[in-house]
C-alpha cells in the first residue's frame, strides 16, 4: 500500500524553490524500527512495489531470495513523476539524480530513522545508491550499486540523447523509445540465440521484430510518456563526483555488482572504479555476474545475484 510523506521547503539543484513535493512509498517486511531498514531504489521503468506478488524484484527480495524479507524492513521509494502515485510532472527536467538522492534522505529522515543497514539499487537506481551514500556517508552501514556508475560516460550520454530524440519527434514516442531501449537492456549474443534470425510462417515480422513492439506496447499500458521523459532526463543527470576517488569520503562498506557483458553500464568501467577506489579503502568488494543477456542480467540472473548478495544479509 502506497503510504505518502510530504517534505517542505526543498531548494533544487538548479536553485528552484519547491515549497512542497510528495514522495510516496512502501513498506515491507517487519513493522518499522523491528528490524534492520533496507532501501531499494528503482529503475528507470521501476517503482516502490519491489516485493510480493507483483514486486518487481521479488525474487531477490523474499525469504527465498538474497534478502529474507521477513528479517528486513524494507522502503521503497517512487521517484517523484514516475506517475506510479498518479502524479505527472509537466518539467521533465525539474531535479536531477542529486535532488531525488536529497529528497530520499529527507524522506528517511522524515520516519524518523538516522541510519539504515542497506542501500541498493540496480541501473539508475544503483547510481541513485552512490549519490545518496556520497550526500550521506553515515547513512547506511553497506551499499550495493548493481550495473550501475557514479558518473554518466559518454556512451550513456549518447543513448540518452537519442532516447530523447525519439521521445521528442516519434509519432509513437514511448513505444519507439522502448524499443531502442531494449538494443541497449540486452546484446546481440542474447538475442541471435533466443530468436536465430526465425519467423513463423505467413507472419512478415521476423520473431525479434514482434518482441521488441511486444516490450513497445507493453511498456505504453503501464508507463506515461511524460514519466519516461523524467526517468531519461534522470539518467542523463547521473554525476555523483568527478572522479572515483572522491567516493572514498563513503563510510558505508561498498558491495559493487557488474555484469560483464553489460552494454550501457559497461563491466570495464566498474572495475575501473574498483581498482581506484580498492587502493585506498579496505571495505569495498567487486562482484561480476556472468551472462550473455547484458544490462537486464540484474533481472534475470537470479541465483548468481542472490549468491552475491545473500552473505550480506544474515537471518537475525
Amino acid at each position: 500500500m502506497l503510504k505518502e510523506i510530504v517534505i517542505k521547503d526543498f531548494r533544487s539543484e538548479k536553485g528552484v524553490e519547491h515549497s512542497d513535493i510528495t514522495l510516496s512509498y512502501e513498506l515491507a517486511g517487519p513493522s518499522l524500527g523491528s528490524a534492520p531498514i533496507v532501501v531499494v531504489n528503482h529503475a528507470l521503468t521501476g517503482n516502490s512495489s519491489v516485493t510480493g506478488e507483483k514486486g518487481w524484484w521479488n525474487k531477490l527480495i523474499s525469504d527465498e531470495g538474497g534478502i529474507p524479507l521477513s528479517h528486513y524492513t524494507i522502503i521503497s521509494f517512487n521517484i517523484p513523476g514516475n506517475g506510479y502515485d498518479g502524479r505527472e510532472s509537466t518539467d521533465p527536467e525539474s531535479f536531477s539524480l542529486k535532488d531525488i538522492a536529497a529528497l530520499f534522505i529527507k524522506g528517511i529522515e522524515s520516519l524518523g530513522i538516522t541510519e539504515v543497514y542497506c542501500i541498493i539499487g540496480a541501473s539508475m537506481g544503483g547510481s541513485l545508491t552512490w549519490q545518496m551514500a556520497h550526500l550521506r556517508p553515515q547513512l547506511a552501514k553497506k551499499i550495493f550499486p548493481i550495473a550501475c556508475d557514479y558518473r554518466a560516460s559518454d556512451w550513456l550520454l549518447t543513448q540518452t540523447l537519442i532516447q530523447k530524440q525519439i521521445l521528442a519527434n516519434s509519432s509513437d514516442p514511448l513505444r519507439d523509445a522502448r524499443i531502442h531501449a531494449m538494443s541497449c537492456y540486452r546484446t546481440p549474443q542474447s538475442l541471435n540465440v533466443r530468436f536465430n534470425s526465425t519467423q513463423e510462417e505467413q507472419e512478415q515480422l521476423y520473431d525479434v521484430e514482434r518482441w521488441l513492439l511486444y516490450h513497445g506496447d507493453t511498456l505504453k499500458k503501464r508507463f506515461k510518456l511524460s514519466a519516461y521523459k523524467v526517468m531519461t532526463h534522470l539518467t542523463y543527470s547521473i554525476a555523483v563526483c568527478k572522479t572515483a576517488l572522491e567516493l572514498a569520503q563513503i563510510h558505508s562498506d561498498i558491495h559493487m555488482v557488474s555484469i560483464d557483458s553489460d552494454l550501457l553500464f559497461t563491466h570495464d568501467r566498474a572495475v575501473d572504479t574498483y581498482n581506484e577506489l580498492s587502493d585506498i579503502k579496505n571495505n569495498i568488494t567487486l562482484d561480476t555476474i556472468n551472462s550473455i543477456h547484458g544490462h537486464d542480467a540484474f533481472l534475470m540472473e537470479y541465483e548468481q545475484l542472490n549468491r552475491i548478495v545473500k552473505p550480506h544479509f544474515p537471518t537475525l
